[in-house]
């Protein structure tokens, strides 16, 4: 049995760029999922809608502000990853630069978590084309 692809979108700030990316997805039947500025609080897993999480209980007051755009990318690798890409792109979607395929692991994650990896690993990345 195939596992249900599904993408969730986060900070995206451009509803027209957001509705092509969905219809996009939508039409190589992925689900999509435009998270709400909080969802920072929540483990990846729960934004996914995975059995076994729950919301998160904190509602603290300390805010994360992440200014990127991030995809979130469920059961969709390889091949199949390279052909999604490449349907946004082909419908004009902007690159986007922070995307994540969902593991293991960065399911029990925070998805506050998730953005600063994703933003520590980007900046290496581009520490390290600069040396190059």
């Amino acid at each position: 049995m195939k596992r249900q692809e599904q993408v969730l979108f986060y900070r995206f700030q451009d509803e027209d760029k957001l509705a092509v990316a969905c219809k996009t997805l939508h039409k190589l039947g992925i689900i999509t999922k435009v998270l709400p500025a909080d969802a920072w609080r929540e483990k990846v897993g729960y934004l996914l809608g995975a059995k076994g999480f729950q919301p998160a209980k904190s509602k603290g007051e300390d805010d994360f502000v992440f200014p990127h755009e991030v995809m979130v990318l469920q059961n969709i690798r390889n091949k199949r990853l390279d052909e999604v890409l490449m349907a946004l792109k082909d419908a004009g979607v902007p690159h986007i630069r922070f995307k994540a395929v969902v593991t293991p692991f960065n399911t029990l994650w925070t998805l506050r978590r998730l953005c600063e990896t994703m933003q520590r690993e980007h900046g290496a990345l581009t520490e390290r084309e600069k040396v190059e």
